[in-house]
């Protein structure tokens, strides 16, 4: 079976992608910061009967790290990563002007710094699978300006120029930038709390994710709206 490595993957997205790749037959390692969010997580997966291996942790700290890509290695490799865990930086969100720099920095040190080194520790087993598959999410505010969406964004778009080479210097892999688009999400309402206006559920943009896998289509940056329903 195959076998994904997915962080923040508790809730959210990550859950309901793991949910969709675990319906498909796949293997999965799993990693959060709350421990029984993701245990209650794993168990609810493993009822499709696969293989679900739950690491509560910090994805900036490299053991954690290693034990994701360790425990991948138990179950047989890694044929997907998706680097899903995220930090905004501040939460609600501020204008630059007052945006903390140690939020900054754990935005940075979260989202694009942990991402590598977790790919770092993933890319020989990448190499060796048949269909090594890096997916980094995204955000529309990697590449528009959005008023206090700033330290979150600079993230993002650092990620996604990562990815960009990461393709370029890894030409056997498959490296997608994905931005998931809006979606009612914990993250979005730590950003912006304030915001009732409703939006989709995770799991709606989980077939643009699907359809990827099932195409690999080039590498490269993709919205997972444009992916649904447009077969």
């Amino acid at each position: 079976m195959p076998v994904a490595i997915i962080t923040g993957a508790s809730k959210g997205l990550g859950r309901a992608l793991a949910e969709a790749l675990a319906e498909r037959g796949w293997d999965l390692v799993l990693d959060a910061r709350t421990a029984q969010v993701l245990q209650e997580t794993a168990a609810a997966l493993g009822k499709h009967g696969t293989r679900v291996e739950a690491l509560p942790g910090d994805v900036t700290i490299a053991e954690h790290r290693t034990a994701l890509v360790a425990a991948a290695q138990r179950l047989g490799g890694v044929d997907l990563l998706v680097n899903n865990a995220s930090a905004l930086g501040a939460e609600p969100l501020v204008r630059l002007e007052g945006l903390p720099l140690d939020g900054l920095r754990r935005a940075l040190e979260v989202n694009v710094v942990a991402a590598l080194g977790l790919i770092q520790e993933a890319l020989p087993l990448l190499r060796a699978s048949s269909a090594g598959t890096v997916i980094d999410i995204s955000s529309d505010a990697a590449a528009e300006a959005y008023e206090t969406w700033g330290g979150y964004g600079a993230s993002k778009s650092a990620l996604d120029h990562l990815s960009a080479v990461l393709a370029e210097e890894e030409p056997g892999l498959r490296v997608w930038a994905v931005d998931p688009g809006d979606m009612d999400t914990d993250l979005y309402t730590a950003a912006v709390p304030g915001d009732e206006e409703a939006r989709p559920a995770p799991a709606s943009v989980v077939p643009g994710f699907l359809r990827l896998l099932d195409e690999r289509p080039a590498s490269g940056r993709y919205a997972a709206s444009s992916l649904v329903g447009t077969r």
